[in-house]
Parts: C-alpha cells; sequence; structure tokens
C-alpha cells in the first residue's frame, strides 16, 4: 500500500498507483450545445472551462455576463415604422409650402370678403343715380315709382347735350366748386309748423365750402327755415307739418344740405346726366341737396330775382321729401306749378325735352307750347 502524505491544510494527496501511469485516452467531448452536460473532468477545471464557455452554466458567485453569441436565440427582427400620414407625406415632399399654402389660401379668402363687404366709394358719373327725384332745377330725374325711388335706367357714356336755352347757369359770382363730401349741422332748432303729419328736418353745409360766396350758415339756414315757415309754403292746406331740428335730434326725416357742385355731380348724389347744374332730392341719402352753383347763380328763368329762385329751390326739393313729382305748366301765362322744372325753364316744350333722356319722365310734361311764369310756392295765393 502507499504511504499517505498530508499536507498544512490536512488534504490528503496520493501517488498514483504505478501500474495507472499509464496514460488513459479522455472521453470524447460532446459538441457543445449551449446546454450543460457533466464532465468527467475535475471540479476546479470544470468550472474554470464552464466559467469562460459560450452558454456554459454560471457558477454561484460569478459575475453575470452576457455571452457574445447567444446560441439558439431568434434574432430580432427591427420593427417597420408606422406608415406615414397623408399630411406627413405631402410635408415630405413639399417641406413648408404644405403650411404655407392654407395661410394664403385664407388671407385671399378674408381680402375678398372684405372688400365684398367695403362700401363703395363714390365717383363723379355722367349718370342719374336711382332715386334721384327731381328733374329741373334739380337733377335729370326719372320715372318714379309708388316709393319715390327711380329705376336703374341705361345711362348714356357722357352727358345729354339738351339744347336749353333757358337751363344754363347764368353768369355772376364765383362759388367753391368741390368741398369735402361730408356736412356739418348749422345750429338751430324752430317751432313745429303746420297742423298735419309732421317731418322733422336739420339744415346743413357741406364742409370744404368758402362761405363769403353764400353768406356763411346762418344765411343759409334763415332763407330754408324762413321759406318752409311760410303760410305760402307745404304746410299751407293743413296735411304736413314742418319743424327744423338740431344735431342732437335723432333721425330727421330730411336734412337740407347746400352742396358744391363736384359732391352733387357724383353717382351717389344727384348725378351728372344732363349738362346743366342743378339740385335734387336722393332719398338714400335722407339728403335735399341745394347744388351750390344754383344758390349762387339762380337760373335764367328767373332772371335777376335771387331770392325767389332759391325760394323755388328749396320748395320744389323738400316737395320731393314729402312724395310729390313733376308736372307741367298749367295754362299760359299761369304760375309755374313749384314741382315744374323751373330751374330748366317754364316751357312746355324745353322741359320735355328732359322726357326723351335715360330715366327721364317719360311723357309727364307735353310738348304743348304752354309757357308759365315763375313761381317759387306751393300755394302762392293764400
Amino acid at each position: 500500500m502507499d504511504r499517505v502524505k498530508q499536507d498544512a491544510r490536512g488534504d490528503d494527496r496520493r501517488a498514483p498507483h504505478r501500474a495507472s501511469a499509464r496514460r488513459t485516452p479522455e472521453p470524447e467531448e460532446p459538441p457543445r450545445t449551449g446546454q450543460y452536460r457533466p464532465s468527467s473532468k475535475a471540479p476546479a477545471q470544470r468550472v474554470t472551462e464552464d466559467r469562460y464557455r459560450p452558454g456554459g452554466r454560471r457558477t454561484s458567485a460569478e459575475p453575470l455576463s452576457a455571452s457574445w453569441k447567444p446560441h439558439g436565440e431568434t434574432p430580432r427582427v427591427p420593427k417597420e415604422p408606422p406608415p406615414k400620414s397623408g399630411l406627413a407625406k405631402l410635408t415630405k415632399t413639399y417641406g413648408w409650402r404644405v403650411y404655407a399654402l392654407p395661410i394664403l389660401v385664407v388671407l385671399t379668402v378674408l381680402v375678398v370678403v372684405n372688400t365684398a363687404n367695403s362700401p363703395a366709394q363714390p365717383i363723379a358719373e355722367q349718370s342719374a343715380p336711382p332715386g334721384v327725384e327731381s328733374a329741373g332745377g334739380d337733377a335729370a330725374g326719372g320715372a318714379i315709382d309708388g316709393d319715390g325711388e327711380q329705376g336703374i335706367p341705361e345711362n348714356p357714356a357722357k352727358p345729354v347735350d339738351l339744347k336749353v336755352p333757358t337751363a344754363d347757369l347764368p353768369n355772376g359770382s364765383p362759388f367753391t366748386q368741390a368741398g369735402k363730401g361730408s356736412w356739418h349741422v348749422v345750429p338751430g332748432s324752430g317751432p313745429k309748423i303746420g297742423t298735419g303729419k309732421l317731418y322733422t328736418y336739420t339744415i346743413e353745409v357741406e364742409d370744404g365750402i368758402d362761405a363769403s360766396s353764400y353768406a356763411g350758415d346762418d344765411a343759409f339756414a334763415a332763407a330754408v327755415q324762413g321759406t318752409l315757415s311760410d303760410p305760402k309754403s307745404w304746410t299751407w292746406d293743413g296735411k304736413i307739418a314742418l319743424q327744423r331740428v338740431d344735431a342732437n335730434f335723432p333721425n330727421p326725416s330730411f336734412r337740407v344740405s347746400l352742396t358744391t357742385p363736384e359732391t352733387t355731380h357724383r353717382a351717389d348724389a344727384c348725378g351728372f346726366q344732363i349738362t346743366f347744374e342743378a339740385s335734387c332730392y336722393r332719398k338714400s341719402l335722407g339728403r335735399v341737396l341745394i347744388n351750390l352753383a344754383r344758390w349762387v347763380r339762380g337760373a335764367k328763368a328767373f332772371n335777376a330775382d335771387m331770392t325767389g329762385y332759391r325760394q323755388y329751390a328749396i320748395n320744389h326739393e323738400v316737395g320731393h321729401a314729402l312724395g310729390n313729382q313733376h308736372v307741367g305748366c298749367g295754362g299760359n301765362g299761369q304760375p309755374a306749378p313749384v314741382m315744374m322744372q323751373q330751374s330748366f325753364g317754364v316751357s312746355d316744350d324745353y322741359v320735355s325735352m328732359l322726357n326723351d333722356i335715360p330715366g327721364g319722365d317719360k311723357g309727364k310734361v307735353a310738348k304743348d307750347g304752354r309757357v308759365c311764369v315763375p313761381n317759387a310756392w306751393p300755394n302762392p295765393t293764400p
């Protein structure tokens, strides 16, 4: 028997038997499959080999480590990105234009809507506008329907040049040709005149007029109020009452407004279809527009009677505001009706020429040879 030798740690080590000294072949190691298999090698050797063998079992107290090439692991397939939306595709293709286009569309729509809703700027057109209810001494007028408004006529490209010798503006003092297109109310009010249906009115003057040409606001206001308060005016038969009101009165029935020629020529005022200066009543504006040129110069039919002509102009245009229409001469030598177009003349043959223009009175004044005398009042003989 072999002797036993004990070292300092108490381990016994035995020398191998001589007969076993012959080297026996080690059994063939099975193929490595990543699974643990028992080994015939010494424990220490197996531990060392298992520790570094890929797929080997980890023993206790060993640090965790991932296999550099795990066996039997299913390869990971990268996930496909979700399909892009239509907006994302458009953005990738067209970039910032995708966002700019809707903004431009919105801005365009806003501009179109704003333009459509914005009020049109008045333009001095050579045409008679709808709603002008006066045609002589006054605007060219037209066929007036039941509510006092005219239809829109087919207007010529330029003013009609009628040969009416008594319709030209007389020579005389200078006047302001163009004002600012806005008006200011002349301060003041008055008592109710008459016993019938009440109509209220303000007296106004266009801004930008040289006051020396018409003697100032107070003179114009006194002429208007004095005329409409006269018993020969529209209150004479007890059916109508008139009262001047101040600027703080809400919604007067109409406004008597001294206005420059350029403003009266505008399409939204009296128009300028004929080449004669005229006043008018514009229902859509609620204004009796007294043409400054006529106020300063008068009319040939009245000769030098400026006071008589101004009274006529006020009564005639206010007559339109009260619903009256044009008429012709009643007979030779008679006072002309106040609703006759006396600014153009007191002869039916002259005034009837206005019938044939587009928007004219269409036969309301006959070409009958009658000639009246000028008259400023609805009721000249109270």
